[in-house]
């Protein structure tokens, strides 16, 4: 893998991270204020909340995942 590539992955996945942590706290807000109050039309904010706090923790930990394994491979 080259030296550009590898800085490219590197970048998307601190994006992928960066987007996780938002999502996962932005979900713990949803879920924390918005108790029963619709979303723009989407569904009732917990639920919503809900979703974003699930899917920021999966991609959060994706990431981890993806870090680990470009590391790992830059060595070998």
């Amino acid at each position: 893998m080259g030296k550009k590539q590898g800085a490219a992955l590197g970048i998307m996945v601190i994006g992928i991270y960066l987007i996780g942590g938002m999502a996962t706290f932005g979900g713990l807000a949803l879920i924390g204020f918005m108790k029963g109050r619709d979303l723009f039309g989407w569904g009732e904010g917990r639920s919503i909340g809900y979703l974003f706090f699930c899917a920021g923790l999966s991609l959060s930990v994706l990431a981890v995942l993806l870090m680990r394994i470009f590391r790992n491979r830059g060595r070998g």
